[in-house]
């Protein structure tokens, strides 16, 4: 038996938030600690927990991480993503394994998108952080035991674009508890019931400008005409939540909204926040809908594919590619519509923020037609409904526990 300690931000609602929870019970025969930066633990998790005020001046925080360390003694120690890998390779302790995993793809979309000044500006910026990412692997990151990356995308990223030393890269996917989900679809959909005796389209996400949730709404506006009857929900909380309900009603969209509305079947589109049993909303769904930017992996991706629901993704960096069609070219990236073995690959949005009365661009068009098609076509939502429980198989917590058993027993 290991003893392993994970640090992280806290235990809140988010993907890699679920990824430690989930394999803190998946790694149950060993010896597990959560070290949190905050003392947020709204998740549950199967380890002893530490909270430390991350509030506290930068040198302070190092040296209370590397006094836990000492005082613990853990094999190994797992940390994710910044400023976390940060900390864990600083105070790395001798005889300790330090393990950084990334959970996203580096290189963002670039988009100059709401005029010349801020289009520099973000270019400025994103030229510094790729030079920043590179002077940490070479200098820091590097010395670490492993670098774990949540897809063959992302560890493609770390080498090609950031120095990050091949030889120390792995790739493990994250753990899903797919019996849970099949057993949380089955619970009552409650007051929310009425909406669902139509046909949804779903999609879940941050309410944030990597999730690209507006070009969906624009996408909606002409399938709403076509097909009255439709309704979009769209589950999540985030900064763009004024921008998109704002656009939701501008393009003629009666808008539910979770904090402001009472709740009743005729609305158009339904903004219902966070809520903790997403998979109750999926099941119950037509279509699963993923607009994104940019994406690590896509934990909704995966999560809607276990409840059994058919899927349509933009073929954003990284993740959805190798989840849909994993036998491609990763550096293929869809120029039209593309029907994968186990879901539909779209061209990427260009991520422009725009008002209601621009006209829909090219690519918008292009979805608007094969969403129309997976509307009506049932034998083709069949077929993709069987598939994408058949390939969510590959991601559950026993087989990638497995991989983290591997990385126990490796020398290094």
């Amino acid at each position: 038996m290991s003893r392993l300690m994970f640090i992280f931000r806290g235990l809140g609602v988010g993907g890699v938030e679920s990824v430690i929870v989930n394999l803190c019970k998946g790694l149950s025969n060993h010896e597990r600690y959560v070290l949190l930066l905050h003392d947020d633990v709204r998740c549950p998790v199967q380890a002893k927990t530490i909270s430390i005020n991350s509030r506290f001046e930068f040198v302070h925080v190092l040296f209370k991480i590397k006094r836990i360390k000492r005082e613990i003694n853990p094999h190994y120690v797992i940390s994710a993503n910044e400023p976390f890998n940060l900390f864990n390779v600083l105070t790395k302790v001798s005889g300790q394994r330090t393990i950084l995993s990334f959970h996203g793809h580096k290189t963002k979309f670039l988009s100059s998108s709401e005029g010349l000044v801020r289009g520099i500006l973000w270019r400025c910026y994103q030229a510094l952080r790729c030079w920043y990412y590179k002077f940490i692997f070479k200098r820091l990151y590097n010395k670490a035991d492993l670098l774990v990356a949540v897809s063959r995308g992302v560890a493609k990223d770390l080498v090609d674009n950031f120095g990050a030393d091949p030889s120390k890269v792995r790739v493990i996917y994250n753990p899903f508890l797919i019996e849970d989900i099949e057993f949380l679809s089955q619970e009552s959909l409650g007051e929310y019931e009425p909406i669902f005796n139509f046909p949804v389209i779903i999609t879940v996400g941050r309410l944030a400008r990597s999730k690209g949730q507006w070009h969906l709404l624009r996408v909606f506006r002409p399938l709403k005409d076509r097909y009255p009857s439709l309704k979009l929900v769209i589950l999540g909380e985030g900064k763009l939540k004024g921008y998109l309900v704002d656009l939701s009603s501008r393009l003629g969209l009666k808008t539910h909204v979770w904090d402001r509305d009472a709740l009743t079947d005729d609305y158009d589109v339904y903004f219902l926040g966070f809520q903790r049993n997403p998979f109750k909303f999926l099941s119950r769904s037509k279509l699963f809908v993923l607009p994104s930017l940019g994406e690590g992996l896509s934990n909704a991706l995966i999560e809607a594919m276990a409840s059994s629901l058919p899927v349509i993704s933009a073929d954003c960096r990284s993740g959805p590619r190798e989840i849909l069609a994993p036998d491609t070219d990763l550096d293929k990236q869809a120029e039209g519509v593309e029907f994968a073995p186990y879901g539909v690959l779209m061209p990427p949005f260009d991520g422009k923020l725009r008002s209601a009365n621009d006209p829909l661009d090219d690519v918008e068009l292009m979805w608007v037609s094969v969403l129309d098609r997976l509307l009506t076509d049932e034998e083709l939502r069949k077929s993709y409904s069987l598939r994408a429980r058949q390939r969510a198989l590959d991601f559950s917590l026993e087989r990638i526990v497995k991989e983290w058993e591997r990385v126990f027993s490796m020398p290094y």
